[in-house]
């Protein structure tokens, strides 16, 4: 990640990230309320220091259900405090008693009843309260930062979480191309990787020649806020006006079997740039993913900052669903993390 230009200029500060797990809080946002009724529980559940997955296995324990009776929408971080949403499919069954629920790190805040089971990708964004610890350098550079972020967003890179400890996630996609046997979870989380790996690349170039944020000929383009796609058409006035207010973005190609959907220029220079890395793309292709889309910018909500005390800045803001706030605080500064 180190390694991927910033959109804005170098970072201009320096300093800790996630000394604390409250220093890194992330809500849920759904976009939608609960139908009130139906046979899923609807839990809205904190925790600190653990994993989706892991806490959705101990929801299923506690309920008596298989794990595949647990639905939830965002994989949320593990070294933070977050808050988010657990579907449990109890068909013809009372609730359990939920507060009696006792699990390290793991508080149920409310409980209600809906239709559906929740699905990957179905909430419409993430709330952050980040607090930087330690943090030294250019203010007045920053302030100018922060400016440019709530004027013209940032690029979409996947954080680093998605390949792994250590990149482990993308080193098992290889060994996975390379014929080694997975079960379906590691071979998941290898083809998420090695597909974030690729759009992080071509959009990385275009950061590099200064056209992330801008339309070139055969562009596809997404809604914003949306997962709707169109494009390639012409780059008339009114759409260059609708891309300058944010209602639409320029996306990458989230690698797979088939054509790409984009012409022209823009697809010249996503093939060249995936091909860099053959392994993976034809790895991909082989593993029969569809050719999908992504947006090139993230456009944050809501973006305040405030220093407490001498050393540490506190960030609020909301991104869309699948967006990275490491990738946004990026364009600030350097963060280690403790």
């Amino acid at each position: 990640m180190s390694e991927l230009p910033c959109a804005h200029g170098g970072p201009p500060l320096q300093g800790v990230m996630r000394a604390h797990p409250e220093d890194f809080q992330v809500d849920e946002v759904l976009g939608f309320a609960a139908d009130g009724s139906g046979e899923h529980a609807l839990l809205t559940v904190e925790k600190r220091g653990a994993n989706t997955e892991w806490v959705a296995q101990q929801i299923a324990r506690f309920a008596g259900v298989p794990p595949l009776a647990v639905g939830f929408s965002g994989l949320k971080d593990r070294h933070a405090l977050t808050r988010q949403a657990f579907s449990v499919h109890l068909p013809g069954c009372k609730d359990p008693d939920w507060p009696a629920m006792s699990v390290e790190g793991v508080t149920v805040l409310a409980t209600t009843r809906h239709s559906r089971k929740l699905k990957r990708g179905v909430h419409r964004a993430n709330r952050f309260l980040i607090r930087l610890r330690d943090v030294c350098g250019d203010r007045v550079e920053a302030e100018h930062r922060l400016r440019q972020l709530r004027e013209l967003g940032a690029p979409n890179y996947f954080g680093k979480q998605r390949f792994g400890h250590g990149a482990d996630n993308l080193r098992a996609a290889r060994e996975l191309f390379a014929g080694k046997r997975m079960g379906r979870s590691q071979r998941g989380f290898a083809l998420s990787a090695a597909r974030s790996a690729l759009f992080n690349a071509v959009l990385a170039r275009r950061v590099a020649e200064q056209t992330w944020n801008k339309a070139l000929p055969g562009e596809v383009f997404m809604l914003a806020g949306t997962h709707s796609i169109f494009g390639p058409q012409a780059l008339d006035a009114e759409l260059l006006e609708r891309l300058h207010r944010h209602d639409i973005d320029p996306t990458g190609p989230m690698w797979g079997a088939g054509d790409l959907r984009t012409r022209d220029m823009v697809a010249q220079l996503e093939r060249e740039t995936v091909l860099r890395d053959g392994e993976l793309a034809t790895g991909l292709a082989a593993a029969e993913l569809r050719q999908e889309r992504r947006s090139l910018r993230m456009m944050p909500t809501d973006l305040e900052a405030e220093w407490l005390g001498s050393g540490c800045l506190e960030l609020r803001f909301t991104l869309p669903s699948g967006s990275f706030a490491t990738s946004l605080i990026r364009e600030i500064g350097v963060f280690s993390e403790s």
